[in-house]
């Protein structure tokens, strides 16, 4: 039996160090951490933990909202999604993840780009985002 990205990243004490710097780094971040202002890092965490682990091979449930719906309700940009994925990329490199883990993950993350912000490039419209707030 081959060995799961989970097993290959090394399993859950690692995966939660990762997701631990990764989400204190997104909270922080000048360009995206006042999307969490209000929320509860431990609970984020937790999720992005159950979201990561089961993409990853885990035989760990994810017991979050859905990812559209949870979303939904904050105008996020391309450029702030993008902005998350760079945070994300930053992180995976300075934890040593393996590289087929690395790449795996940052691809995933690219392929749930749908559900989080309907914006295809990289650019931040305000104008667009105030329409999204005031809908």
């Amino acid at each position: 039996m081959s060995e799961t990205l989970y097993q290959k990243i090394g399993g859950e004490a690692k995966l939660r160090q990762v997701i631990d710097t990764f989400i204190d780094r997104v909270f922080s971040d000048r360009m995206i951490g006042f999307f969490f202002r209000n929320a509860d890092k431990a609970r984020i965490k937790e999720m992005e933990f159950q979201l990561t682990a089961k993409f990853l091979g885990a035989d760990i449930e994810y017991r979050g909202r859905p990812l559209d719906e949870v979303h939904s309700k904050h105008p996020i940009m391309g450029g702030q999604f993008m902005r998350r994925l760079q945070i994300l990329r930053e992180t995976l490199d300075t934890h040593a993840v393996p590289e087929e883990v690395r790449e795996a993950w940052l691809s995933h993350t690219e392929s749930l780009r749908p559900l989080i912000t309907q914006d295809a490039g990289s650019d931040c419209d305000p104008d667009l985002a105030r329409k999204r707030v005031i809908r």
